[in-house]
């Protein structure tokens, strides 16, 4: 679906149907890949495009993955987490195809906040999610291209919320702890920690 501000309206459907997925890119340049299919529920490499009404098949990610997050543009971007089982790969999509970079997450993360855009392929953050134990935590890591750093922690540790914005103003929104939450929280850059905006849950 498609928003334009007032209202929401039917856009092109995707050619593979699948849930935990990631995505980034506009409206009418986006990119949608990895995620989960229906029963027998595999985990999925695939990636496809969006013009603004429909989507064509792209790339295949190097690891097939589900509830990952990634930050860009159609033509650049990077995926980075997930849960095939849990990885900390990143890997870069040039428009065409993906490429593993070698960096590493400092600890793998899945069902991250991350998987709006969230930044570039040179500045990106991911925040929260399941860590290896598992648990659910309010870590974030930043991202400058070449690795990632840990940044300050969010207030509440979450689960699959959603994010928006860049590597140094963004927004994390929702998600489980472990019930689920209405939570906002904002980064506003490297020296500055998130802050709780809303703290009562739905």
């Amino acid at each position: 679906e498609e928003y334009n501000g007032t209202s929401w309206t039917g856009g092109g459907a995707l050619t593979t149907a699948r849930d935990f997925l990631g995505g980034t890119g506009l409206q009418t340049a986006g990119l949608a890949f990895g995620g989960q299919s229906a029963a027998p529920y595999t985990n999925l490499s695939s990636t496809e495009e969006y013009d603004g009404s429909s989507w064509t098949n792209g790339g295949n990610l190097g690891t097939a993955r589900l509830k990952l997050a990634g930050a860009g543009t159609q033509t650049a971007s990077v995926a980075f987490g997930g849960n095939s089982p849990a990885v900390a790969n990143t890997e870069l999509y040039d428009g065409s195809s993906w490429t593993d970079l070698g960096h590493h997450l400092v600890e793998g993360k899945t069902t991250a906040a991350g998987g709006s855009q969230q930044g570039t392929t040179t500045a990106a953050l991911v925040a929260g999610g399941f860590d290896p134990s598992p648990a659910i935590v309010t870590t974030s890591q930043v991202y400058n291209g070449t690795s990632w750093a840990t940044s300050p922690s969010m207030a509440t540790a979450r689960r699959g919320g959603a994010a928006s914005g860049t590597a140094t103003s963004c927004l994390g929104v929702g998600g489980e702890r472990p019930a689920q939450s209405n939570h906002t929280e904002e980064f506003a850059g490297e020296t500055t920690s998130f802050n709780l905006k809303t703290i009562t849950d739905s």
